[in-house]
């Protein structure tokens, strides 16, 4: 099979051949359909996790059927279409696995990060970490929620968001164009909060009642004059900056919840957090039962994400354009059909 590898920090992709690997016990021999690429990729090989390993198959927003069967697998079978995500596996045993949250597991290992992912044409997974694929679900368009839509569908659910909520998303990219449209599905009110204004037809386009422009427009000022602010603040842009300037903007009782940052360090204005009731929280990923609600939600509503497929051989060039900030509009999906 053919296979992209991270080789070591600030190294290009190297295309490379290797044999099929066979499931051992509790495994599932994944024929790859789809594969995203998610900032996360980048992240890697920028050197940004000290606990990667190296050479490594990067990518976890993965589609694709089932090939084989390792002993010990229940509820799934040769043909099957399913996805894999961030999360490759657990301890199985700590509290936060027994309790349904393995993405809290002190153990757990990272798909693409630690483990080989979906930059291949076959992948071995861990089978109660593979998850059904809707049939109402393109598998190329499907393979963002894996990663993109997980991150935004339980960022959101776990802030808070609800029917009539005021729901502010910093940028409207990969996570940022699913957190909008999921939030606008839930019943809520929505702004999309971007650099420039000609993000404004954009967000239109995905629903959003309101579109600030950072560079015209204090964002704290503007959710603040928005029927008093946000309930909930998601921030998907890669930056900690981004979602401290808006901090100011979020209602009493409201929610900042950091899906994007990076590593400058959050200043949070205790005052008026106290008076005013407000929370910061982060959300990673999830869990294989919140990626199982990311998917059905997702069908249920028919949400998909805009995306480019490319080739294997394109996902080098297209990690140096993401870097260099020029790959354009919608998500790149590595597709092997």
């Amino acid at each position: 099979m053919r296979a992209a590898l991270a080789t070591g920090v600030n190294a290009p992709l190297s295309l490379t051949e290797r044999d099929v690997p066979e499931p051992g016990p509790g495994e599932v021999l994944i024929k790859i359909t789809a594969c995203g690429v998610c900032y996360t990729d980048l992240s890697l090989v920028q050197g940004h996790f000290p606990f990667a390993r190296f050479p490594i198959v990067p990518g976890h927003e993965i589609t694709g059927t089932v090939a084989a069967l390792g002993a010990g697998v229940p509820g799934l079978s040769v043909g099957d279409a399913v996805g894999a995500q961030f999360l490759y596996d657990s301890c199985g045993h700590c509290d936060y696995c027994v309790s349904g949250e393995q993405i809290l597991c002190p153990s757990k290992r990272i798909t693409g990060i630690v483990t080989d992912g979906g930059y291949a044409e076959y992948g071995l997974f861990k089978g109660g970490y593979v998850t059904p694929l809707p049939p109402e679900l393109d598998p190329v368009a499907a393979a963002p929620l894996l990663c993109a839509g997980l991150t935004a569908f339980n960022g959101l659910r776990r802030a808070g968001a609800t029917p009539g909520s005021r729901v502010a998303v910093i940028g409207a990219g990969g996570v940022g164009e699913l957190a909008v449209r999921y939030a606008v599905a839930m019943g809520a009110r929505v702004a999309v909060i971007g650099r420039r204004a000609d993000g404004a037809a954009i967000a239109k386009e995905l629903g959003a009642d309101l579109y600030v422009a950072t560079r015209d427009t204090d964002p704290a000022e503007a959710l603040k004059a928005w029927g008093g602010g946000a309930d909930v603040i998601l921030n998907s842009a890669p930056s900690t900056e981004a979602a401290a300037a808006t901090l100011g903007g979020l209602a009493p009782d409201g929610t900042l919840v950091l899906c994007g940052y990076d590593a400058a360090p959050l200043t949070l204005p205790v005052q008026p957090m106290v008076l005013n009731r407000l929370r910061v929280m982060a959300s990673p990923s999830g869990s294989p039962h919140d990626t199982r609600d990311t998917l059905a939600f997702s069908a249920r509503h028919g949400i998909l994400p805009r995306v480019t497929p490319i080739t294997l051989d394109q996902a080098p060039e297209t990690l140096a354009a993401m870097a260099a900030g020029s790959s354009g509009g919608g998500r790149r999906v590595i597709s092997f059909g």
